[in-house]
């Protein structure tokens, strides 16, 4: 589709970047694979980004989505997150964890998807330019009060 962005195009741009994007997520990850795929009784699946975090010890499984973020998006991820558990995390290691990267999110779709406390999870809006200044603040202080909120701590800062 011309002028739209499909999520091959997304990821080919972050692999022509990924050591850049590997700063981004921060210290420790090492690259595993693009588009892993895992066979479910004969059903192939395909994790977009899978890393592996060196200080934490843990697999990140990362799916990129073009589009708001649905219930069988966070299904999916999940699905990825109990086979890491279960087949390819070492009994040393810690719980895997789960990224979706999606243009735009529903935090109550997020919120009653995922089991209460969930921490393997995330998802996160991207944007495919730089916002400004003031977008970034504004943006930092709508997800500091969702995760006040989502935790039910008192603004007493």
């Amino acid at each position: 589709m011309p002028g739209r962005i499909r999520e091959s195009d997304l990821e080919n741009a972050l692999l022509d970047k990924l050591q850049e994007f590997l700063l981004e997520l921060g210290k420790g990850f090492a690259f595993m694979g693009r588009q892993q795929r895992i066979t479910l009784d004969g059903v192939h699946y395909f994790i977009d980004l899978v890393f592996y975090n060196r200080l934490t010890r843990s697999f990140v499984l990362i799916d990129l989505k073009v589009g708001d973020l649905t219930h069988q998006d966070i299904g999916q991820m999940q699905m990825y997150v109990n086979y890491y558990q279960r087949e390819r995390t070492a009994d040393d290691e810690n719980p895997p964890i789960g990224i979706i990267l999606c243009t735009d999110k529903n935090e109550a779709v997020v919120r009653y998807t995922l089991p209460e406390g969930d921490r393997q999870i995330f998802a996160s809006r991207y944007k495919l330019y730089l916002p400004t200044e003031d977008e970034l603040v504004a943006e930092l202080k709508r997800e500091r009060q969702s995760v006040e909120l989502y935790l039910g701590l008192q603004d007493g800062d």
